[in-house]
């Protein structure tokens, strides 16, 4: 292999040529993949049995080859549009809460997608292989790949694992209003709703199939619930103070006396806590 192939560079996969590969080896593992019509991108690839968009593709193969999970990291994780963001700032907030007063949070001014990144989205979309360790821990980072397709690290280490999980038929019509106002490209129109509904059901999304996902997850979190929690969205909205609490003792920082005589008080720290978390 020649210098060159180490070089990200643009090039054609068959008619797509929005795929960014940084070998010949990758260019060939492209182009041997089931492909269908992507619902913001234009292609979706069929990559060990999960869908990935084509904008995505090399920087899910960064990520799979190069990350290495700490013992203290936390992984945020479920399918786009089933309540990440809100995840991020609770999981933010729990850990945090002794850190910043509550005038200084940063969850005041930036969103908790910049605070908790996503591995495939930025970190490795931007870097191929960014450098992490210089992260204070507990690092936090999100990510949508199933569980199967996660770095060998992140199963090995005792980092935590949190999965959020929504009703398919919320989850759909969240996705399809997210992604609508987008073209796939200049040549193409926004998928109808009932052309996106046909693909889901048929598990043509991103990070789908829906069920195998959301299984892959539930099943680990069985086998290991010390490694993984599972949570649902509509949980997290009928009592969110009680979720609150499950996540901080399964991230081994539990609600101290004090704090529980604050909640129970409606003391202000947690009170800010669970408002700025309500509000993301």
């Amino acid at each position: 292999m020649d210098n060159t192939s180490n070089l990200q560079t643009q090039v054609s996969v068959k008619e797509d040529k929005y795929v960014e590969v940084e070998s010949e080896e990758l260019n060939q593992l492209v182009k041997s993949l089931p492909k269908q019509k992507g619902w913001r991108s234009r292609h979706l690839y069929l990559y060990q049995d999960f869908w990935v968009a084509s904008s995505v593709f090399s920087a899910v193969i960064s990520f799979q080859q190069h990350f290495q999970a700490q013992n203290t990291d936390i992984i945020i994780t479920g399918l786009p549009k089933s309540g990440n963001t809100w995840l991020k700032a609770l999981i933010y907030s729990i850990v945090n809460r002794k850190k910043f007063s509550i005038d200084k949070s940063p969850l005041n001014t930036a969103k908790s997608h910049d605070l908790v990144q996503s591995l495939e989205d930025t970190l490795y979309f931007d870097n191929k292989n960014p450098n992490l360790s210089t992260i204070e821990p507990p690092r936090m980072f999100s990510t949508h790949l199933p569980f199967l397709s996660l770095p060998e690290s992140i199963k090995a280490t005792q980092c935590r694992v949190v999965y959020v999980c929504r009703n398919p038929f919320d989850n759909f019509i969240s996705l399809w209003h997210f992604v609508r106002p987008a073209t796939r490209s200049e040549d193409s129109k926004p998928l109808s709703l009932e052309e996106a509904f046909d693909m889901f059901c048929g598990g043509v999304s991103s990070y789908g199939p829906f069920w195998d996902h959301m299984l892959g997850f539930w099943n680990e979190s069985l086998k290991n619930p010390q490694k993984i929690l599972f949570l649902m969205y509509e949980d997290m909205k009928i009592d969110i103070k009680l979720q609150m609490k499950k996540l901080a003792e399964f991230l081994g920082l539990p609600f101290d006396e004090d704090e529980e005589k604050m909640k129970r008080n409606k003391g202000s720290l947690m009170k800010y806590q669970f408002s700025v978390a309500l509000r993301i």
